[in-house]
Parts: C-alpha cells; sequence; structure tokens
C-alpha cells in the first residue's frame, strides 16, 4: 500500500523551496507514495515542472480570506465599513484586537477560516512545506487528518519576520519539524525551545540526473560577452545578500577585471538594487534576469557561481 502524503505550499513561484520540493519528489519511488501538492493558489513558473503522476490541489475558498491575510486588519476592516459591510468589518476590528490581546494569532486564523472546509482526504503524512509560513502551519495543523505531521523550515528564523508565540503554541502540534541547517536548527532552537526534541535537520536533496539534463535544456546567456562570467541564482530580497554582489562588482572593475555579474531571479528588493547598480554604473556589469525556471544551463556556462548571503 502506497503511503499518501501532502505538502502544502503557498504556489510553485521559481524559487529555492519550490525546486527543493520539487527535486525531493523526483527522488521518491512513485509505487511507494501516493503524492499531493496542496497549493493556496494557481501560481508560478514551477507549475509545468510537477512531475506527472503527482496531484494537485488547491485550496478551497483561499480567495475570499487572500486580502484579509495580505493586508493590514485595520485597513481590510475600514474598507468594509466604507463599503457598507458593517458587520464584517466590526468583526475584523474585534478578531484583530482579540489576538492582539491575547498575544495569540490563532484566534484570528480560526475566525478567518471558519468557512473554510477541512481537507477531505485522509493521509498518512500531511507537510507544511512552505515554512515558517504561520497560515500554512496552523491549516495544516487544524484542517488536514494525518497520521504523522511535519513542519519544514527553510530559512534563518532571525533573518525574517517570526512569530515565536505562534511557533511554540503551533509547532507542538506536529510530530517532527525538519530545518535546513545545523546554524538555522540553533537558531530555532534558541527561539522556541519548547520544541528542540522535534527539530531535526534536513538538507535539501539535489538530484545530479536533473541537473545533468536540464543543463543542456533552456536558452542560457543570450549575450556574446567573452570575459568572465560570473552567476548567482536567487530571490531578490535583503536575507540573499544581491547588494553584497553589487559592492563586490564594483571592486572588480574598480581593479580592471573584464567581468560581468549575472543573477537570475527576482523578487521584492528588484528596484532597491537597481538603483544600486545604477549608483555604482554597472548597468551594463550587474545584470539582473529575472526568473526562469531552469537556471541549468546558466550555470553550465557561467565560469565562476556565487552564492551570497546574510547569513551568519
Amino acid at each position: 500500500m502506497k503511503k499518501k502524503i501532502v505538502f502544502m505550499v503557498i504556489n510553485m513561484n521559481v524559487g529555492g523551496t519550490e525546486k527543493a520540493l520539487l527535486n525531493m519528489i523526483s527522488e521518491m519511488h512513485k509505487d511507494e507514495y501516493d503524492i499531493t501538492i496542496l497549493m493556496l493558489e494557481k501560481y508560478g513558473g514551477f507549475l509545468d515542472s510537477i512531475p506527472s503522476g503527482v496531484h494537485v490541489e488547491y485550496l478551497e475558498g483561499y480567495e475570499k480570506i487572500k486580502g484579509i491575510l495580505n493586508k493590514p486588519p485595520k485597513q481590510t476592516a475600514l474598507n468594509f465599513l466604507r463599503n457598507g459591510k458593517i458587520t464584517k468589518g466590526l468583526n475584523i476590528i474585534f478578531f484583530h484586537v482579540l489576538s492582539k490581546l491575547f498575544n495569540d494569532k490563532t484566534i484570528f486564523f480560526k475566525y478567518l477560516m471558519r468557512h473554510v472546509p477541512d481537507i477531505k482526504n485522509e493521509y498518512d503524512i500531511a507537510v507544511a512545506y512552505a515554512g515558517p509560513m504561520d497560515f500554512i502551519s496552523y491549516f495544516v495543523a487544524k484542517k488536514i487528518k494525518a497520521k504523522k505531521k511535519i513542519q519544514w523550515i527553510h530559512f534563518d528564523i532571525t533573518k525574517i519576520g517570526f512569530d515565536q508565540n505562534f511557533a511554540s503554541k503551533v509547532y507542538r502540534k506536529f510530530d517532527k519539524i525538519f530545518i535546513v541547517s545545523e546554524e538555522a536548527r540553533k537558531k530555532l532552537v534558541k527561539a522556541v525551545p519548547i520544541i528542540k526534541e522535534k527539530l531535526e535537520v534536513f538538507y535539501n536533496i539535489v538530484s545530479p540526473e536533473i541537473i545533468l539534463s536540464q543543463s543542456g535544456q533552456g536558452k542560457g546567456f543570450s549575450d556574446d560577452f567573452d570575459g568572465i562570467r560570473i552567476l548567482t541564482v536567487g530571490r531578490l530580497t535583503t536575507e540573499k545578500g544581491i547588494d553584497l554582489a553589487i559592492h563586490a562588482l564594483a571592486l572588480l572593475i574598480k581593479d580592471g577585471y573584464k567581468v560581468k555579474w549575472y543573477c537570475l531571479g527576482e523578487g521584492s528588493s528588484r528596484r532597491k538594487y537597481e538603483t544600486l547598480i545604477k549608483e555604482n554604473n554597472l548597468q551594463d556589469k550587474f545584470i539582473l534576469l529575472g526568473s526562469d525556471p531552469n537556471p541549468y544551463p546558466y550555470m553550465d556556462q557561467c565560469d565562476i557561481y556565487v552564492q551570497p548571503s546574510r547569513h551568519e
């Protein structure tokens, strides 16, 4: 009998977390696992990369609460009141204040999800994969039936917004908590010591077969630059340290090196980095390529690969 396992994620955007999930699924034997990916929304450049045989489902009712989750509650409440939806507006204010008063985000989540149905299927394993993401953690803990539940942490929790009180309350409901590095494990234990015994380091799986196969596909670099190509793949966000790469390139150019630095990825800090590139006169030297679901041709063609980071 196959083990039924569900991985819950936000979407299949082109990113490290989603790529790690695809790599892991590709290594799981189809005759041993019946795999489902449950997404909050149908979106992302990796949608077409999901292996055949994997079930893909989307959370029913998420569209109705997405705006409330992603906007400040006060703004949402005011919008309801202005549109004549007095009861909804007052309820948002009430449950938001209540959750703040008791320092318990689950109160607000419980109110929001009162009409979101539980998942009908029962699984052997349910994984809150897009962690830390409080809504998904709460949903897996409360709305999915499974013999075992796993929380997955992909980031250094000191570098992102992290609700220690929520984690202390909800993470204890999981049987196991996987985290991607030993250093990140130590920081999580310090922040939430109550979950120490459940924590285990699980390094991201890299499939050599997928890398070799995909490195011969896709477009790769399109310019005819004949100097040294440096490549970075990662989201354009503060914790990835792309600004460090920009400053490093400025020093290399100043020292006379014939080099270009390419960055493959998208993110909320793009405009910030575009400004920094312009300030250092690197418009034709530091190239923001945007996102590409297949980074391996670029890796195959570059001379140097660098992965900057602001993690300590």
